[in-house]
């Protein structure tokens, strides 16, 4: 692993944790979009990793998002590389071929938001906030916001954040659906670990497809993804881990994956 700009990345196991560092407010630069297009890149290329957990440094902020003296200049050109940056990064991000798992541990505004949006489940803890402010200074949602939000929360949520810049709470966040559990304030990392363990003890390979499979749901009509869910359930006979998991089974011991 090499060095990521305002990201701190540590690996325990087949678990990468990765720490937004950029105080006060953990927002995001050209240098830490392309950081986190890079690291993810880096991850798919290591097999023993399973799973990501991502968290902000401290306990105020996940990521306030971008920082608006980049657009203060009205530079269109700017403005251009930044937007193809944060979609870069947040879609790549999305792609992971394992499980992604935001901790929201504070602010999670614009940008930050579209980080957690962009993860494959989202854990609040109970003193977060939560919006997409960018039409109250002229701005869209630009990574993401728009597509993965109404996807997660329903159109009528999504017009309530974007178009009226309404801020949420955790407890509001988990009853329209935009997170999936709410926890006490600190104890975010600790729920994400556990349940990135349970990742960690499932085939990856069957994890991976079975992700993209899901995903393609937003998309692809069902009846594509029905053949599609046939052909990728026939190629996991190609793969040492469904050997593996199905001897395991019947040996009545955990499976050793190897992730191929």
């Amino acid at each position: 692993m090499t060095d990521y700009t305002n990201l701190n990345l540590s690996i325990d196991g087949h678990v990468a944790t990765l720490t937004l560092n950029n105080p006060p407010a953990h927002t995001w630069t050209m240098d830490s979009l392309q950081a986190l297009k890079q690291l993810m890149s880096d991850l798919n290329a290591n097999d023993d990793i399973y799973a990501l957990i991502i968290h902000g440094d401290g306990e105020k902020f996940f990521s306030a998002g971008a920082d608006l003296n980049n657009f203060s200049d009205g530079n269109k050109g700017h403005a251009v590389s930044m937007a193809i940056a944060f979609g870069e990064a947040f879609e790549a991000l999305s792609a992971y071929r394992g499980v992604s798992i935001a901790v929201i541990n504070g602010y999670a505004m614009g940008g930050g938001l579209e980080c957690a949006l962009a993860c494959d489940i989202r854990i609040a803890e109970d003193h977060a906030q939560m919006a997409l402010p960018e039409t109250g200074v002229g701005l869209l949602p630009c990574a993401g916001g728009t597509q993965n939000l109404a996807w997660l929360v329903g159109e009528g949520w999504a017009k309530r954040m974007i178009l009226c810049g309404e801020r949420i709470d955790s407890a509001t966040a988990l009853r329209i659906g935009l997170v999936e559990e709410v926890v006490d304030k600190g104890k975010g990392l600790e729920t994400a670990q556990a349940l990135a363990q349970k990742a960690a003890k499932q085939s990856p390979v069957a994890v991976s497809h079975s992700k993209t499979l899901i995903q393609a749901a937003r998309s692809t009509p069902p009846a594509q993804n029905l053949i599609k869910e046939r052909e990728a359930f026939v190629k996991l006979f190609d793969t040492m881990d469904q050997r593996e998991g199905v001897q395991a089974f019947l040996d009545k011991r955990a499976p050793n994956w190897q992730n191929k």
